[in-house]
C-alpha cells in the first residue's frame, strides 16, 4: 500500500515504520509541523527526522515551514489546542497524500500515551474524508516503549514536551510544583 506517514519527530517514527514494514507497507514520511516551537526545537526535531530517515532508507516529503503564526492562527482557545493542531496537520498530510496519488495516510501520533488518542483518530478521519483518502489506523501505542529505548541507544535528539509552547509552559510549571 502506497502509505503517506506524517512524522512528527524520529523518536516516534522509529516503531511506526517498524511496524508498517512488518506488514509490508513502505511508508513515505512526512513532515509537517508548525506547532513545534521555539524554532530550535522545531529545526533540532526536523533534522533529526531527516537524519534518521535517511538513514533507515525512508523517502522524507517536507512542508518545512517553521509556522508560529499559522499553528496561533489556528488556535480558537488554549483548551482546544491539541483538536486544532491535531486538524492542521493531519489536513496537510491528507491534502498532500491525496495529491500526490498516496492511497492512505497516518501519523506518527498515534504512538504516543501522552496524546489524545480517539480526538486525534477522529481528527485524521475527517481529514481523510475532506480530502477522499483513507486513514491508515493503527494504534502503535504498545510499541512506545520500545521505540523510545531504540532512539536513545540510536542517541537521537529526545524532545521533553509535545511541541507547542502551550505544552512547554505546563512542563515548567510542573517542574516548578
Amino acid at each position: 500500500m502506497n502509505t503517506l506517514l506524517h512524522v512528527c519527530c524520529a523518536p516516534c517514527s522509529i516503531a511506526c515504520i517498524e511496524q508498517l514494514r512488518e506488514e509490508g507497507v513502505e511508508p513515505t514520511a512526512f513532515w509537517y509541523n508548525p506547532n513545534i516551537h521555539p524554532f530550535t526545537e522545531y529545526r533540532a526535531r526536523r533534522d533529526t527526522a531527516r537524519a534518521y530517515l535517511k538513514d533507515i532508507g525512508v523517502t522524507l516529503a517536507e512542508e518545512d515551514d517553521y509556522g508560529l503564526r499559522a499553528f496561533l492562527d489556528a488556535i480558537p482557545a488554549y483548551d482546544r489546542r491539541c483538536a486544532a493542531c491535531y486538524a492542521l496537520r493531519l489536513n496537510a498530510a491528507a491534502a498532500y497524500a491525496a495529491a500526490e496519488g498516496f492511497a492512505s495516510f497516518s501519523t506518527t501520533l498515534l504512538i504516543s500515551p501522552y496524546q489524545n488518542h480517539e480526538l486525534l483518530k477522529a481528527k485524521a478521519q475527517k481529514a481523510a474524508e475532506a480530502h477522499g483518502v483513507e486513514f491508515l489506523y493503527r494504534d502503535f501505542r504498545p510499541r512506545f516503549r520500545e521505540g523510545q529505548q531504540k532512539a536513545r541507544e540510536a542517541g537521537l535528539y529526545m524532545q521533553k514536551y509535545c511541541g507547542c509552547i502551550f505544552s512547554e509552559e505546563e512542563r515548567y510549571i510542573k517542574a516548578k510544583r
